[in-house]
């Protein structure tokens, strides 16, 4: 009993943080990005407004594009705005729609690699494992400088396989393992019964690895323990 309340309040944890990082991506996309495309199409109508020559074609044309570019961001921010993400879908279409929405709003090269014949998996440990993806990408952006991120998921009989690659800068992993990011991917690892390593060369970066069991059904009752 006590194993099982301990899982089910990492899971509600994890289901918070999820929404919280979401709407922390949001804030962040419309102030860099929408907000930069808005205020540089305000500029340029009060250009326009100001000159005394009278509107141009191409003027009205370059406006309507930022414009256009703007809603379109929008929608993509909107895809994300739902809080149930990680419950309606699975953690391969969830983490697919945020590579998407980062190789869009921030120009970095995102790919998706996913091998094997995709095995079910149970619901609530796909919630953490969405988490703990969205905090390896949250601090690959944070602190790699890396221009690409690649995530490889490979399925066998028995395991779900995850990588995690970016070219960053790198770290000392034996100094890093205890910030809270790292530490908080290497205890729900542990809790739902997978295993969790990372590799880190200086100017080379770094490969996040997940090793996850998939069990039968009834094995999956027991929350990831052994």
């Amino acid at each position: 009993m006590e194993s099982e309340l301990f899982f089910q309040s990492e899971l509600t944890k994890s289901k918070i943080e999820i929404k919280e990082q979401t709407l922390t991506n949001i804030s962040r996309e419309l102030h860099d990005n929408i907000g930069q495309i808005l205020s540089v199409a305000l500029m340029q109508m009060n250009i326009i407004i100001e000159s005394d020559d009278e509107y141009s074609k191409k003027n009205l044309e370059n406006i309507k594009e930022l414009v256009t570019k703007s809603l379109n961001e929008i929608r993509l921010l909107s895809k994300i705005m739902n809080g149930d993400i990680f419950l309606n879908t699975s953690f391969i279409s969830a983490i697919s729609e945020d590579l998407e929405r980062i190789k869009e709003l921030k120009k970095i090269k995102c790919k998706l690699n996913i091998d094997g014949e995709i095995q079910t998996i149970n619901k609530e440990h796909e919630t953490i494992i969405y988490r703990m993806l969205q905090e390896a990408i949250s601090n690959i952006l944070r602190h790699s400088h890396s221009d690409s991120i690649i995530i490889n998921i490979l399925f066998t009989e028995h395991n779900c396989k995850i990588d995690v690659i970016d070219t960053g800068k790198g770290f000392d992993v034996q100094k890093s393992i205890k910030g809270s990011g790292l530490s908080n991917i290497e205890k729900r690892a542990d809790l739902i019964g997978a295993l969790f390593t990372i590799y880190s060369e200086e100017n080379k970066g770094t490969i996040l690895m997940i090793d996850y069991p998939i069990k039968t059904e009834n094995n999956n009752q027991d929350y990831g323990k052994n």
